[in-house]
């Protein structure tokens, strides 16, 4: 049974951004997989505080990911 598991820095997503992002990919894992698996597809968006992550040993902030999606480089 498939899971996907996305994780995402707190507060740059609204509610239904991340509805969205569970609809998509689990109608992007049907299509890999048949349609007779989406009701065993799990899906699960996770939130991590900002701070908590990083890439580069940067940490990266709620701010500085909405900086980035405005086309803003991050320091």
């Amino acid at each position: 049974m498939p899971f996907i598991n996305v994780k995402v820095i707190e507060g740059v997503f609204t509610l239904e951004q991340k509805q969205d992002i569970v609809r998509k990919l689990t109608d992007t894992m049907v299509q890999i997989e048949g349609d007779n698996m989406r009701q065993v597809t799990w899906c699960v968006v996770e939130e991590v505080a900002s701070g908590d992550w990083g890439i580069g040993g940067q940490p990266l902030t709620t701010a500085d990911v909405q900086a980035l999606a405005k086309g803003v480089p991050v320091a």
